[in-house]
């Protein structure tokens, strides 16, 4: 029973492990002006455009806090500059 029970059990496993033949898709198989190469482009410049709207917005608002605390520092340094000395107690 147990030699049995081997033999099914190698034999699935060489079916299973048996090189089959594929079908590749057009872009694989190498036609590049099918529908099908087309779109997967079209998938990788739209994401592609996505990735680079979001890292300009993530950069431009850097830019920005970058731009509102040198008005900050700006202005609180004009500000300390300009204000007159208290007066003196005689």
């Amino acid at each position: 029973m147990k030699a049995l029970r081997w033999c099914l059990t190698m034999a699935v496993v060489a079916m299973l492990a048996a090189p089959q033949p594929l079908a590749a898709c057009a872009v694989c198989y190498g036609k590049s002006d099918s529908d099908l190469a087309r779109g997967m482009n079209w998938g990788i410049l739209s994401l592609l455009a996505v990735v680079v709207f979001v890292l300009g917005g993530i950069a431009s608002f850097f830019v920005y806090l970058a731009r509102r605390a040198a008005m900050t520092s700006g202005a609180a340094t004009t500000t300390l500059a300009a204000a007159p000395e208290p007066s003196k107690p005689l």
